[in-house]
C-alpha cells in the first residue's frame, strides 16, 4: 500500500472513530448533567445524529473497502472459478453503477433538500450532510477497483460509471436549473421515467439474481428503491432524503454504541472471567458447565446482536472448558462428547438475541415503530424458555453420561465472583436504568459504552490504550454494513408505504388464508428459510414491514410479531443447508458442515419447540408487557 492509501485509511478511521467516540461522550456528559443538575448540554440530539450520519458514511467506506458488505452470497457454494469470477464482475459493475447515481442524488438532497441551511451547535447541517456524496463516491471507486477485471476489462468499471453518469442526467439538470428545468430537461426527466417504467419487471428480476449472486445489499435496497421511484414518476433524490432522515433518527445513535460495546468485551478477557465465576458457582450442580456455557453467550450476544461475533470469540475458550482439553492444564476439565459440545456452542451463538439491549429488538421496535421498552419485556419470558430448554438438555445429558462435578468451594466463587463483578453489574445497571425511565435508550448505549471502556481498558487493562482502535475497526464492518441497510431501506419503505403494497399484499393473504393459525404456520416455515438465506438485519428491514399489515389482518399483536420473528431468525441460524452459524462454527471447530449439522440436530428440535410455543401462545410473550 502506498503511502497516500495509509494516510488515507488514517484518516477515515479517525473521522469514524473520533464522531463515534464523541457521541458517546456527549450523550454520557449530557446525561450526567441532566440527572444531577438537571440541565443538558444544548443540541446534544441533532449534534449527535448529525456525527452518526458521518460515522455512517464513513464507516461504510471502510467496509466497502474491506470487502465486508452483508450479502446473500449464494455464490460462495458455487465451485467453479469462472462462474464465480463472473458472478463478482457483474455484481461489482451493478455496485458501482448505483453508487453513481446516488452520489449526484446527495449533490440534489444537499442543494435542495436542505435549503435553507440549519445550525447544528456551530456548523451547518449542509456540513455533516456532505459526508452522503464524498461517502458514495469513494465506493464508487473502491467497488470499480475491486471488481476483478484485469487489463482492458476495467474500461467495463469506467463504462458503469459512465452509465450512472448518464442515468443521472435528470439529476443533473435539477442540480443546475432546481424546478425552472428547459424542455429538453423535462423530455429527460420523462424518457428516464418511461423507461424504467417499461423495464421495471425484468429489472426486479436481474436485481435479485445479483442479490443472489452476492451483491451487498444496501446495493439490492438502492437499485430497488431507484428503480421503483424513477418508474412511478418519482423524484430519484428521494432516495438519499431518506437515507438521511434514516440516518439521524435518535434511536438509531444505539447500534453503533452496542455494538462497540459487545466488541470491547468480546476483546477483552472479559470471557474468561465469566467463565470462571458462573463455574465456580455452578459447577456442583449436574449440567452446571452448560448452564455457565448457556448464561456467557446470552450475555455476550445481548450486547453484539451478531450471533458470529460470540461464536468466534467464545468458542475456543468454552469449547476447551466443555471438551475437557484444560487437563493439559492441570485443570479438571468437563469432559463432555465432542459432538455434544460443538452442537451447544454452536447453537448458543444466537441465544441472546430476545434479551436487552439486543440490536435486533431495537431494529424490530423502530422498524415496526413498537415501543422498544415493550419489546425489552416481551423477549424476558421467551428468553427465559430458550435458556431453561438448553440448560434442561444439557443437564439430561450430564446425567446420562455420568458426568463427574467438581467439589464447590466458597473461597473460589468469591474469588471469581469478585473478578468478574464489572461485568456481571452492567446488564443489571443497564437494564435498571432503562426500564425505571431514568436513561432513554441511547444514553444507556453511550453509558455501557464508556463503562466497558473504563472497565476493560483502565481498569483491567486487558486491551491496551494504543489497541482501542483495533477494536473500533472490528466493529466498524458491522456498523457500517447494518446502518448502510436501514438507511437504503428507508427509501424502499418510502415506496412501498406510499404505493400501499404492504396493505395490497395483506388483502390478498388474506383472501387466501382463512385460519389464524395457518397463516402462523406458514409464517414460521417462511421465516425459517429467511434466517437460512439472510441476516437478521437485513431481514429485519426488508421482510418486516410487509409482515405488519398481515398481522393486523389477523389480529396479531406487533409485539408478538415482533417475537415471532426473532425466535424464528435464531433457529434460522441453525437450519440447515445455509444457516450462518453452521458455517461459521464449521470454521471456528475446523470440522465437516455436515458433521456439525448432525451434532446441532437435537438443539435445532429444542429451538423449534420454543419457535411453536412462543407462536401459538401469545401470553409468553405479551405478559410482562402491560407493567411498563
Amino acid at each position: 500500500m502506498t503511502k497516500a492509501g495509509k494516510w488515507l485509511n488514517y484518516i477515515e478511521a479517525g473521522v469514524c472513530n473520533f464522531s463515534l467516540a464523541i457521541i458517546a461522550l456527549l450523550l454520557f456528559v449530557s446525561a450526567g448533567l441532566r440527572l444531577v443538575f438537571h440541565t443538558a448540554l444544548s443540541d446534544t440530539a441533532a449534534l449527535t445524529t448529525h456525527l452518526l450520519l458521518v460515522a455512517a458514511l464513513f464507516s461504510a467506506m471502510i467496509t466497502t473497502k474491506n470487502e465486508n458488505h452483508l450479502s446473500i452470497g449464494i455464490v460462495q457454494y458455487i465451485n467453479n472459478q469462472k462462474i464465480k469470477t463472473f458472478l463478482a464482475v457483474a455484481t461489482g459493475l451493478l455496485s458501482t453503477f448505483i453508487t453513481t447515481i446516488l452520489v449526484f442524488c446527495s449533490a440534489d438532497f444537499i442543494k435542495i433538500g436542505l435549503n435553507p441551511p440549519q445550525k447544528i451547535a456551530f456548523l451547518s447541517d449542509r456540513f455533516f450532510a456532505y459526508a452522503l456524496p464524498l461517502g458514495f463516491a469513494v465506493m464508487t471507486f473502491r467497488f470499480a477497483r475491486l471488481t476483478p477485471l484485469r487489463g482492458r476489462g476495467r474500461f467495463l468499471s469506467a463504462a458503469a460509471v459512465l452509465l450512472g453518469i448518464a442515468c443521472s442526467l435528470p439529476l443533473i439538470f435539477k442540480f443546475i436549473w432546481e424546478f425552472k428545468l428547459p424542455d429538453f430537461a423535462w423530455a429527460a426527466s420523462d424518457f428516464f421515467t418511461a423507461f424504467a417504467y417499461t423495464v421495471k419487471t425484468p429489472a426486479i428480476i436481474l436485481i435479485a439474481l445479483a442479490a443472489l449472486a452476492g451483491a451487498p445489499l444496501f446495493i439490492v435496497i438502492a437499485a430497488l428503491s431507484i428503480l421503483l421511484i424513477q418508474g412511478s414518476g418519482g423524484e430519484v433524490d428521494v432516495t438519499v432524503n431518506q437515507v438521511y432522515t434514516a440516518l439521524t433518527q435518535s434511536n438509531i445513535i444505539a447500534i453503533p454504541l452496542f455494538t462497540l460495546t459487545g466488541f470491547f468485551l468480546s476483546e477483552s478477557r472479559a470471557g474468561e472471567r465469566l467463565v470462571e465465576t458462573f463455574r465456580g458457582i455452578l459447577c456442583a450442580i449436574p449440567g452446571g458447565m452448560i448452564a455457565a456455557t448457556v448464561l456467557i453467550c446470552a450475555f455476550f450476544t445481548s450486547f453484539t446482536g451478531a450471533s458470529g461475533v460470540t461464536i468466534l470469540a467464545l468458542g475456543g475458550i468454552l469449547y476447551t472448558v466443555l471438551s475437557g482439553n484444560e487437563a493439559q492444564k492441570g485443570i479438571d476439565g468437563a469432559k463432555y462428547p465432542e459432538a455434544f459440545s460443538i452442537g451447544l456452542l454452536t447453537s448458543c451463538g444466537s441465544i441472546g438475541l430476545l434479551f436487552p439491549p439486543s440490536l435486533p429488538l431495537i431494529l424490530v421496535g423502530t422498524t415496526t415503530q413498537t415501543n422498544i421498552l415493550h419489546l425489552f419485556a416481551a423477549g424476558i419470558l421467551p428468553g427465559l424458555l430458550l435458556l431453561l430448554s438448553m440448560i434442561v438438555f444439557g443437564i439430561i445429558i450430564s446425567f446420562k453420561t455420568k458426568m463427574p462435578r467438581e467439589k464447590f468451594s466458597v473461597r473460589r466463587a468469591v474469588r471469581s465472583l469478585k473478578k468478574s463483578m464489572f461485568e456481571i453489574l452492567l446488564p443489571i445497571l443497564l437494564v435498571a436504568g432503562y426500564f425505571s425511565g431514568i436513561l432513554s435508550l441511547v444514553e444507556i448505549g453511550a453509558a455501557a459504552l464508556v463503562y466497558v471502556f473504563v472497565v476493560e481498558v483502565l481498569v483491567f487493562r486487558d486491551i491496551d490504550l494504543r489497541d482501542t482502535g483495533k477494536v473500533f475497526a472490528k466493529a466498524l464492518p458491522v456498523t457500517g454494513g447494518i446502518l448502510a441497510i436501514l438507511a437504503l431501506s428507508q427509501a424502499l419503505s418510502y415506496y412501498i408505504v406510499d404505493t400501499q403494497v404492504p396493505e395490497n399484499f395483506a388483502r390478498w393473504v388474506q383472501a387466501a388464508i382463512k385460519s389464524k393459525w395457518m397463516f402462523l404456520l406458514i409464517l414460521n416455515l417462511m421465516l425459517l428459510v429467511t434466517g437460512c438465506l439472510i441476516d437478521i438485519f437485513s431481514a429485519i428491514m426488508i421482510v418486516l414491514p410487509l409482515l405488519v399489515p398481515l398481522a393486523d389482518a389477523f389480529g396479531i399483536d406487533h409485539v408478538h410479531l415482533g417475537m415471532i420473528f426473532l425466535v424464528n431468525m435464531e433457529a434460522g441460524f441453525l437450519t440447515p443447508p445455509v444457516g450462518l452459524n453452521l458455517f461459521l462454527a464449521s470454521y471456528r471447530f475446523k470440522k465437516p458442515f455436515v458433521e456439525i449439522c448432525r451434532h446441532v440436530a437435537p438443539f435445532l428440535l429444542i429451538q423449534l419447540l420454543v419457535v411453536l410455543a412462543t407462536t401459538y401462545i401469545p401470553r409468553i410473550s405479551l405478559a410482562f408487557v402491560n407493567l411498563f
